[in-house]
């Protein structure tokens, strides 16, 4: 039998700034660690220190092609009076040099290749020219350790070169790779657990039968936490009655946040309140914001639980605002700044007075256009650029006015 309760109106509602720091304080770091092949580290944070075990280079190199010299025997050298030095061997990247250079001698030598003992400079392969089948004159003169890299020039053995923490870019893991690392300790991403609620809800693919709908929400929230340095966990949806969705709830509960869509309104059917409270805590219900007022936030032992909006603008817009910033803090990834741009608001928008306000625009010809239809319509979303706020005190945002667009 399907559980109804009575219509339960959210009276009261929370700020945006108070329910985000609620929703902050919720927000667990992940301690669990894994190792990771270094190509597939990238967007990761490192669980360990990274400390270099050799040197980088770990020896003295060539740093363009030429000569490998002793400087005192080119001092003098010019165009018209050169040095003439005898070449007793070639030296190519990956090869060891067999000779040490001697007065009057030289080694060519390849960028990148170990110098050779006995030198101490290397002549650009410009500023010479052979003279027969050995000699090699030089029209320049190079002083001691030009156009050589020094032996842990970069890297030396003992470097503290990453604390734990550290958000691995392209470089740093280039830096591993230096240090010859094949794999990283890494933290793990956090498991988010997506359910939509709804006894109307079908997964996409199959066929529409009278009165049901695909699942929207389940999708753009899998996007989100993809996006965000989490791992999404879908589960099948929750039908519309208290012991199913207290199951669901539980079985999520494995994750390290459970994010319903769905059921968090004020509807006989709309039940994720009570499953909340029978099995945790409700932090709170109802947000001062627009779209996204009947959102739900608790905890179900150590697991945070949200209930969003079944409206896919509302559900996708407070997922931006809240599990966004909870699912990177967690994740121990950097604060998300969207990108923001400036510009005029194409025509009037409306607000509500004392509800915080996202509101959808399109950027066109380097206005801002209102593009929110309805909480209910993806395309709010899908077709829009980005988004302005409006504060809770303000109503109206006349046409003309210069806002601040964030990026999607």
């Amino acid at each position: 039998m399907t559980e109804t309760t009575s219509m339960r109106p959210i009276r009261d509602t929370l700020p945006m700034d108070e329910a985000m720091a609620l929703v902050m304080d919720a927000a667990a770091q992940i301690t669990r660690t894994e190792r990771v092949p270094l190509r597939q580290a990238t967007g990761r944070v490192i669980a360990t220190p990274a400390v270099a075990a050799i040197d980088v280079p770990p020896f003295d190199r060539a740093a363009m092609d030429g000569y490998a010299v002793i400087a005192e025997d080119t001092f003098g050298a010019g165009v018209h009076e050169p040095k003439v030095l005898r070449c007793v061997e070639k030296v190519y990247t990956g090869q060891v040099p067999t000779r040490t250079v001697s007065r009057r001698e030289c080694i060519e030598i390849a960028t990148g290749a170990p110098m050779p003992a006995g030198a101490d400079a290397v002549v650009m392969v410009e500023e010479t020219d052979k003279a027969g089948a050995d000699d090699v004159r030089i029209f320049t003169p190079v002083y001691p350790r030009q156009h050589v890299g020094r032996r842990a020039a970069d890297i030396a053995s003992g470097t503290a070169l990453m604390p734990e923490g550290t958000l691995l870019t392209p470089s740093r893991v280039g830096t591993l790779a230096a240090i010859g690392l094949s794999d990283v300790e890494v933290f793990e991403k956090p498991r988010v657990a997506i359910l939509s609620t709804g006894n109307e809800i079908i997964e996409p693919g199959a066929a529409l039968a009278p009165g049901q709908i695909y699942d929207i929400n389940g999708f753009t929230i899998t996007s989100i936490v993809v996006s965000h340095g989490g791992i999404a966990v879908p589960h099948p949806p929750a039908p519309d009655n208290l012991p199913d969705l207290v199951e669901a709830i539980r079985r999520g509960g494995e994750a390290d946040i459970v994010v319903f869509s769905g059921g968090s309104s004020v509807g006989e059917r709309d039940l994720i309140l009570d499953a909340i409270a029978a099995i945790g805590d409700v932090i709170f219900h109802g947000i001062a914001v627009k779209p996204g007022k009947p959102t739900v936030f608790g905890r179900v032992g150590a697991t945070p639980v949200f209930g969003m909006p079944g409206y896919p603008t509302s559900c996708l817009s407070n997922a931006y605002m809240l599990l966004v910033p909870m699912l990177r803090r967690m994740a121990r990834l950097p604060e998300y700044l969207p990108q923001m741009v400036k510009a005029p608001l194409a025509r009037r928008v409306v607000s509500t007075t004392g509800r915080h306000q996202f509101y959808t625009v399109r950027l066109v010809d380097g206005m801002a256009v209102p593009a929110f239809k309805a909480s209910g319509d993806i395309t709010s979303m899908s077709l829009a650029d980005g988004y302005i706020e409006i504060g809770a005190q303000t109503d109206i945002v006349e046409a003309g006015e210069v806002v601040d667009v964030k990026l999607f």
